[in-house]
């Protein structure tokens, strides 16, 4: 499952339509190499392009590779390519990766061995977890990446439930912003099957051609409650079935701002679609907050849960002897 989920990662960044980009070479090849590095215990991102660059380590690797059509791969087939087309081959894999691997603030990210939090205990135990994904402080492609590196990892945490009983079960909600940044057909498959595992989505875009079609069936076909604030006239002629009789298309186009139409299930029985008013007087908000507190709690989180950089800098280059 992780390695279709980077799989589709991969298509996700690079080659969304499908034209080939990526393609079956590429998968047949970070398939072989992610199985290779997984055979060393906390393996990252880090050993999956140094297996793509470094023949020792692949030697070293391949007594502990138990699937025989993995080793194959590297006796057989890499082994008796010539060195140019072999070059070509995984000098283009390691080109998409490597720009995260080299980047030191990713890499100090996705090259540590051991997550320093547990996404199933998150669950269960009912914590916060807040993750800033802002483009403007990591960058466009490093925070697509990155959300999607982590929503299979929620996906599997979720899914890894089903050794509790259903009713046992502690309900989770997961939030997402723009999250048509991180939707990939594992985005799909939350919002079909993760209802059972009690995970609870909430989902926020713009417009709904920023959905690719697989995705924004499953949204429209598996969420409970629809909430449109004033959109579009394209957006407005596609919601207007959803809210139809009650609210047209010329209501969609037309609504007051800090307004919203909404459909939704009470008791598992939908419900007419209402409007709502969201404006609200932020004052009594203002007097509540209590930034001193905050910043503690902030601080406290990163005693807990973070590492010194530069020890996790060591660490990386050690394993990848850089």
């Amino acid at each position: 499952f992780v390695v279709s989920s980077i799989i589709n990662l991969m298509y996700k960044l690079y080659d969304p339509y499908k034209t080939g980009i990526i393609g079956p070479r590429f998968e047949h090849a970070i398939r072989n190499a992610m199985l290779t590095g997984m055979t060393e215990p906390g393996a990252t991102f880090v050993e999956v392009v140094r297996a793509l660059t470094d023949v020792s380590y692949v030697q070293e690797l391949l007594p502990k590779v138990k699937d025989p059509m993995v080793r194959r791969y590297w006796t057989d087939q890499i082994a008796q390519t010539s060195d140019f087309h072999k070059s070509e081959v995984l000098d283009y894999i390691v080109s998409k990766f490597g720009r995260f691997v080299t980047d030191s603030m990713m890499r100090n990210i996705i090259g540590q061995s051991q997550s320093a939090f547990d996404f199933r205990k998150v669950m269960d135990e009912g914590k916060i977890l807040l993750i800033n994904l802002a483009k403007g402080k990591i960058g466009e492609e490093n925070s697509s990446f990155l959300g999607l590196v982590l929503i299979p990892k929620l996906l599997i945490a979720a899914m890894s439930r089903q050794d509790i009983p259903e009713d046992k079960r502690r309900d989770f909600y997961l939030y997402v912003d723009e999250f048509q940044n991180f939707a990939t057909p594992d985005f799909a498959q939350i919002l079909s099957e993760a209802r059972k595992y009690r995970l609870n989505l909430a989902v926020a875009n713009q417009f709904i051609g920023q959905m690719e079609e697989e995705v924004k069936n499953a949204v429209f076909g598996n969420v409970g409650t629809l909430i449109s604030f004033r959109v579009g006239v394209a957006d407005a002629s596609y919601l207007q079935h959803e809210f139809q009789p009650d609210f047209s298309e010329n209501d969609l186009l037309n609504i007051e701002r800090f307004n919203a139409y909404v459909k939704t299930i009470v008791n598992n029985e939908p419900v007419p679609p209402f409007s709502l008013d969201l404006t609200k007087d932020m004052t009594k908000e203002k007097i509540l907050e209590k930034p001193e507190l905050a910043k503690n709690i902030v601080e406290l989180s990163r005693l807990k849960y973070g590492k010194d950089k530069a020890v996790v800098e060591a660490q990386i280059t050690r394993r990848a002897k850089l």
